[in-house]
């Protein structure tokens, strides 16, 4: 098939799992056969060509347009970007044939929906994440609603929706009112044979980081608020008390990076946590192996593909009881805490780092579970099964039902109205 898809974040410029989500799944869909053209926005401070077939992917990055916006100023900055992307990709349609469109999350919703209606293609959504889940059911701002209007309105324009799993399509059908046969789950993925690092090298790299006595925990991932970082440095001290030295290295960037700063000072931890800021894609694979625990603290969680790199890197995982994760570890393949609980997740740590057969005995689960169920290759052909699935129901209502009209969602979670968003309905 021949694919265009629409992400605002691909590699070299990554900010979290969903870049480097839309570039694996593309990479893969190339080694099947399939053609894939990819609209992103170009990273001055990162520079990459603005068009380039990278790894078989057609990839075309658009400039952002004058006067610059800040991405801070979010909304003007999408609807800049999405005009930006919309007539890069209409070019793109018109030099390409073209059989469905994938757009991944709601800051491409507005080029894609347009694409859609102005050439009459199917159009496929993947929901990364929600606004209501990241606040645990609570909008508390227009900023807030908003997003969650557009990514419901993102659902209604998709002829099909991916969720990466069952507890993300239980949450996207429940609060988007979708029909239950709209939603396809199609999980997450890894490149198996990418996390395969030599033990020496591994080894030679641990000793870099930290002594023969310390042990080293990792998180990796954005530093936002829903991801929990804040419960490891809460139960830190727990840690350290019951089985000695122990190094907590951070590694990402994000929006709450200060406040987890200061929370370090306050604990009186610097000695003992490392930020390590962004890393690229093999230095972050060798800190996931030197690791002895990597831990997803989540509050909310769509998927939690941290868990599942780690465990492709022979790392034990500890996870937040809650969404995907709670899919990933179950079964004995990690173990999990309460959320937000700082003494539990203390105590979970403790066992992981102090039994080393049940250390083992988590790797062993995790990998062959890695192998069966996250490969990439097994992903890009059920993300294909739902193109050709959208496609063919697009072709069968095409002139003979008209839609319905556009409508707001009715939910018990405070949204704008209609006439707040200045008259959306069409």
């Amino acid at each position: 098939m021949r694919v265009l898809m629409l992400s605002w974040e691909y590699p070299p410029r990554v900010v979290g799992g969903l870049g480097r989500h839309a570039a694996a799944l593309a990479r893969n869909l190339v080694a099947q056969g399939h053609e894939v053209h990819v609209i992103t926005r170009d990273h001055p401070d990162q520079p990459a060509p603005a068009e380039e077939w990278l790894e078989g992917v057609h990839v075309v990055r658009v400039a952002e347009a004058p006067p610059v916006i800040p991405f801070h100023d979010l909304v003007p900055w999408v609807l800049a970007f999405n005009n930006r992307a919309q007539a890069a990709a209409a070019k793109l349609i018109h030099r390409h044939e073209v059989d469905v469109i994938h757009a991944h999350d709601w800051l491409v919703a507005y080029a894609a929906a347009g694409l859609k209606d102005a050439f009459d293609l199917p159009l496929v959504a993947t929901i990364h994440a929600t606004e209501y889940g990241r606040h645990q059911g609570w909008l508390p701002g227009p900023m807030n609603k908003l997003i969650h209007q557009v990514e419901w309105w993102l659902t209604y324009e998709a002829r099909r929706v991916i969720t990466c799993s069952e507890y993300m399509r239980d949450q996207v059908q429940d609060i988007f009112l979708l029909p239950e046969d709209k939603v396809d789950v199609v999980p997450n993925g890894v490149a198996v044979r990418d996390f395969a690092l030599p033990d020496d090298e591994v080894s030679a790299f641990r000793r870099t980081l930290v002594g023969p006595r310390t042990r080293m925990v990792l998180f990796a991932g954005r530093l936002e608020y829903e991801k929990g970082v804040q419960t490891v440095l809460e139960a830190l001290e727990q840690v350290r008390s019951a089985v000695g030295p122990v190094k907590f290295f951070i590694a990402g960037i994000g929006t709450y990076s200060d406040e987890l700063r200061r929370r370090v000072r306050e604990l009186g931890l610097r000695r003992h946590v490392h930020f390590t800021g962004f890393l690229e894609d093999h230095e972050l694979r060798l800190h996931y192996a030197a690791a002895d625990v990597a831990v997803a603290p989540s509050i909310y969680e769509p998927f939690g593909l941290v868990a599942v790199e780690a465990m492709a890197c022979g790392t034990p995982v500890v996870a937040g009881d809650t969404g995907g994760l709670r899919e990933i570890v179950s079964g004995g393949h990690g173990l999990s805490f309460t959320p937000q609980d700082a003494d539990h997740l203390a105590e979970r740590l403790v066992e992981v780092l102090t039994d080393r057969a049940l250390a083992d005995r988590l790797v062993s689960r995790a990998t062959r579970r890695i192998h069966d169920r996250y490969d990439w290759s097994s992903v890009a052909s059920s993300t294909v099964a739902v193109y050709a699935r959208a496609a063919r129901e697009e072709a069968e209502l095409a002139g003979r039902e008209a839609r319905p009209p556009l409508r707001p969602i009715l939910h018990a979670a405070p949204i704008l109205e209609l006439e707040e968003l200045g008259g959306a309905a069409g």
